[in-house]
């Protein structure tokens, strides 16, 4: 274990305070909270229950000089064996509220994209579609401009209103950015690299039928179930689609189907996905990465740079 400020308990009864004594847990292991079931424990890892509460926690880690990992369904990530320090925010359990008022739906960054496909769908809303099948929540999906079969966040996202970190000892500040503001590209935004929370975001849809929406939606989780190895615990696409390639076809032709370091293993079903097939660590994840990258790299003089973020201590 390691010795951690986070544990001042003058912090942990002040989180406690904002979320509920409940919503604060000690020494909570990660692979409990992460798609690839993988992942040390976090110091602390603190529930917030509304976007208001979520800001004062940031507003409280940071007068107490903690660094703050934000986890939203946890479903792009690899956790490093030895965990992470400091105090985790868990969004997905606790702030997944979703209105919808005419042709838009606003949702909490907890809310996971399904949800909000299917809350949009109800409304005879269209546009969520290709997205609904991404285990993400709201707020990764901006993160990382989440996107799938053609779509992505940014085809659909109107606004988000989001918390900016401020230096030590002072309140971050909370505002409204429009979509065309967060300098969208390939899975990334000005988000990630400046490093912002999202808070709630508001999606601008089209009318269209409920049932020509609900066609559209069973026909892309068809095709999901069809080729991804959705039975198995991953962190979705392990690599990033280098340019003019598939990465799942290199990992295919270099001939590393169900090649595997420990319980991680290249998907048999799709070659683009590491599973993890019981009781992997972080370490194998590693290994194997780093080997698939060897590999396609000797044999077609491509790299292949990693889709999944790595988090906390390895």
């Amino acid at each position: 274990m390691h010795e951690h400020e986070s544990f001042n308990p003058d912090l942990m009864c002040a989180l406690g305070g904002i979320v509920g004594e409940d919503d604060v847990l000690m020494v909570e292991p990660m692979k409990l909270h992460t798609t690839f079931r993988i992942g040390g424990p976090a110091d602390l890892l603190v529930r917030p229950h509304s976007p208001e509460e979520l800001v004062r926690v940031l507003d409280t880690c940071t007068f107490a000089d903690v660094p703050v990992t934000i986890v939203g369904n946890g479903s792009d990530l690899l956790v490093g064996d030895r965990g992470i320090r400091g105090v985790v925010v868990l969004l997905r359990d606790t702030m997944q509220a979703i209105s919808v008022s005419g042709t838009r739906v606003t949702a909490e960054a907890g809310a996971l994209l399904r949800d909000v496909a299917l809350a949009a769908a109800d409304a005879g809303l269209s546009g969520m579609e290709p997205l609904w099948g991404i285990p993400a929540t709201v707020g990764g999906a901006c993160f990382m401009n989440a996107g799938a079969y053609g779509g992505q966040t940014a085809d659909v996202l109107e606004s988000v209103e989001v918390y900016v970190p401020s230096k030590r000892g002072q309140r971050g500040s909370v505002c409204t950015l429009e979509a065309d503001q967060l300098a969208f590209g390939y899975r990334k935004s000005r988000i990630n690299s400046d490093g912002l929370v999202v808070l709630r975001a508001t999606f601008a849809l089209a009318p269209d039928s409920p049932d020509a929406i609900r066609f559209a939606m069973d026909d892309f989780q068809a095709r999901r179930e069809e080729k991804q190895p959705l039975e198995m615990p991953s962190a979705g696409s392990t690599f990033k689609r280098p340019e003019g390639y598939f990465a799942g076809k290199l990992i295919m032709d270099a001939g590393l189907r169900g090649a595997s370091v420990g319980a991680a293993q290249v998907s048999q079903k799709h070659c683009g996905f590491v599973v993890n097939t019981g009781g992997a660590t972080a370490a194998d994840v590693c290994g194997l990465i780093e080997h698939i990258q060897t590999e396609v790299k000797c044999q077609f003089g491509v790299d292949l740079e990693p889709e999944v973020r790595r988090i906390g201590e390895f």
